[in-house]
């Protein structure tokens, strides 16, 4: 047998630790892992040096692609993403017009994704008040999960997405658990943090710390703990999107364990930047919830290095750089983060703070995967998808502006320096992405199913 491609002498991470193996690809699929592979190979790479990991699955990227393709597009975005070392990602159903609330507005999408994607990828369903009548077409129409807001989103743009009332919330919950569907809910206050945003831009006060203070971390709190008491009510599987908070995750694990089916994410924006930083670094790094002061960062460190925290995401979501200016409350809340997941992650979290690579393949890959049902992802093993990326942990580069792959070049880690680099990465058995050539080849992303 000629494998279509094998890489040979890595430092490959399993589920329970890391061994110096080689593994062939045929057929898309991994064929085989041993620690010497002797067959003939179309193409042979070197990862001697470098962890061989599962590509990074981000359950939580924003394209706007259709309606406001200017801000990002499927292309442009899974560029950004293979380049950062993800092989899968799950999309949001804001931001793009029409957001996707309906089969129609899913079936846009799906157009406009088409032919255009370098990783593969998966849409969400929103739930809004407007189509608790909906929701049963989307999970039809193939989507992977929902998503709704408890935080405060309201447009004047028609088609555009808006947050759920209690009531909304409730009787969506109550359908998405009897047609056994998760949902992501962003969860925050929208009555006390836009009350006292309105309070602190009356009196003048709009410097970062100011906007940390308009939305305390209580705002996180009592939205976890009203959605936790929704789903122990209705019985619907949950999972909470960026928790920037120990507190909020202490509550999520009380919930679970009195039996409530919920999963809990952060973003490597909560780790890699606290708001005393933000100051400095401008409304690229403003997004919502925002960055923690440092006191309470010290704390979420320790939830994530404690094993309470399931998955990262980036939480991508990009803009134009003209929605980036005026002070931090006028700004659009977003951080372009999809570029740099992975490589960030692994020095804060693995080099700087020790945790156990195994642990943090769990963090990008393996956990996500067996949330969403994604039973081709997700880690190393014979017959699993050949989703895979090469990580130098000894290579050290600075996040420069021209490097990134985003329609619009600016990232809050513009700048900053970070030691350890991703040098491939390989989507079902086919390099999308080389650090010497860049983007390679065209786009071969699929649109993925939980099965």
């Amino acid at each position: 047998m000629t494998l279509d491609l094998l890489i040979k002498g890595g430092n490959v991470v399993f589920r329970d630790g890391v061994r110096k193996v080689d593994i062939g690809i045929k057929n898309e699929k991994i064929s085989c892992v041993a620690e010497q592979i002797t067959e003939d190979a179309k193409e042979i790479i070197d990862a001697n040096g470098q962890y061989v990991m599962p590509g990074m699955i981000d359950t939580h990227v924003h394209i706007s692609e259709p309606g406001r393709t200017e801000w990002e597009g499927f292309e442009t975005g899974s560029k950004a993403l293979a380049a950062g070392g993800t092989t899968s990602y799950v999309e949001m159903p804001l931001n793009a017009l029409p957001a996707t609330i309906n089969k129609e507005a899913l079936e846009l999408k799906l157009e406009a994704a088409s032919n255009q994607n370098y990783v593969d990828y998966a849409f969400y369903g929103g739930l809004v008040p407007e189509n608790l009548d909906k929701l049963e077409e989307l999970v039809d129409a193939g989507v992977l999960a929902f998503k709704c807001f408890l935080s405060d989103i309201t447009s004047d743009v028609p088609g555009d997405f808006i947050h759920v009332d209690d009531y909304s919330l409730y009787k969506g919950m109550e359908k998405l658990a009897e047609l056994d569907q998760l949902l992501c809910i962003h969860a925050e206050n929208p009555s006390v943090t836009s009350g006292l945003a309105k309070a602190m831009v009356r009196e003048g006060r709009t410097t970062a710390m100011d906007y940390v203070d308009s939305r305390p971390v209580f705002t996180e709190v009592d939205a976890v703990q009203r959605a936790l008491l929704f789903a122990k009510e209705t019985g619907c599987k949950l999972h909470l999107v960026h928790i920037s908070t120990s507190e909020a995750i202490q509550a999520i694990l009380k919930a679970r364990a009195e039996g409530v089916n919920v999963t809990v994410e952060s973003c490597p924006h909560y780790f890699a930047m606290t708001a005393e930083q933000v100051e400095g670094i401008g409304p690229r790094a403003k997004c919502q919830p925002p960055i923690r002061k440092a006191k309470d960062q010290e704390k979420l460190w320790d939830e994530l290095l404690n094993g309470n925290i399931d998955w990262l995401t980036s939480d991508h979501s990009p803009c134009t750089e003209d929605l980036k200016q005026g002070n931090i409350f006028e700004a659009w809340g977003g951080i372009s983060g999809a570029q740099n997941n992975v490589d960030l992650m692994f020095d804060l979290a693995v080099k700087q703070r020790g945790l156990p690579v195994h642990k943090f393949v769990d963090l990008i890959a393996t956990n996500p995967a067996e949330r969403f049902n994604l039973s081709n992802k997700g880690e190393i093993a014979v017959s699993k998808d050949a989703d895979i990326i090469l990580v130098d942990p000894n290579q050290t580069y600075v996040v420069k502006r021209e490097d990134l792959y985003y329609k619009n070049k600016h990232s809050a880690y513009e700048g900053r320096k970070i030691d350890c680099r991703v040098t491939k990465t390989i989507v079902r058995g086919n390099v999308v992405f080389d650090l010497e050539k860049g983007i390679v080849g065209t786009p071969v992303g699929q649109l993925i199913y939980a099965k």
